[in-house]
C-alpha cells in the first residue's frame, strides 16, 4: 500500500528562532502590528510503501528521527494517510 505523510518540523519552544524573530519584528512595517511571536519551520510531504498504516507511521518516525529533524533543536509531528487509488 502507498501512504502519504505530512510532516511539520519546528524549532523547540525553548530555543530562539532568528527567522521567526525577524519576521515578527517586521510585521508592523507592513501594517500587521497585531501579528507576533512568529515561528518558522519546515513542512515536508512524502510517500511511503508499507504493508499497513502502523508500519508506514514507524518508517516516517524513523525518517524524522534519523534524517529530517535535528532533535537537539527541533521537534516534529506528522500525519500519515493511505493514498486513494483512482480507477
Amino acid at each position: 500500500m502507498t501512504f502519504r505523510a505530512a510532516i511539520d518540523i519546528m524549532p523547540l519552544p525553548a530555543l530562539l528562532d532568528p527567522q521567526g524573530k525577524a519576521v515578527s519584528s517586521n510585521m508592523h512595517n507592513i501594517g500587521l502590528a497585531n501579528i507576533g511571536n512568529v515561528r518558522i519551520g519546515k513542512h515536508i510531504t512524502l510517500e511511503v510503501e508499507a504493508a499497513n498504516l502502523a508500519e508506514a507511521e514507524e518508517q516516517v518516525k524513523l525518517a524524522c528521527e534519523k534524517l529530517l529533524a535535528n532533535q537537539i533543536m527541533e521537534q516534529f509531528e506528522f500525519q500519515v494517510e493511505a493514498v486513494e487509488l483512482v480507477a
